[in-house]
């Protein structure tokens, strides 16, 4: 099974409220459930007692940023399709990913 967060990743997300002040945060991973336009864009991270929580931007019913915990990304599963992370993703400011995105 793929390793949602890796130590490298872990190691590497800035802490919650880092990229506050920012106007273009940078992603620094991406994760998509097959099958559907549900995407989830890692801007920070941190752990919290037994879980990992991220902060984001989200795709999915709506575009919207928000808080999401890495028990509920692994714990999804619907008929055998669970939730990936973009192996070769390459951080990125939120700005350019959105151009990225419009242009497919």
């Amino acid at each position: 099974m793929q390793e949602l967060l890796s130590k490298e990743l872990k190691e590497r997300l800035p802490r919650f409220r880092k990229q506050e002040n920012s106007d273009d945060p940078i992603v620094y991973a991406a994760y998509f459930f097959p099958g559907s336009g549900w995407t989830w864009f890692v801007t920070e991270g941190q752990p919290e007692a037994n879980d990992f929580i991220f902060f984001g931007y989200v795709i999915g019913f709506e575009s919207e940023w928000g808080y999401f915990a890495l028990s509920e990304l692994e714990e999804l599963d619907i008929h055998g399709l669970k939730i990936e992370r973009v192996q070769d993703f390459i951080p990125i400011p939120i700005s350019e990913l959105k151009k990225q995105a419009a242009g497919m």
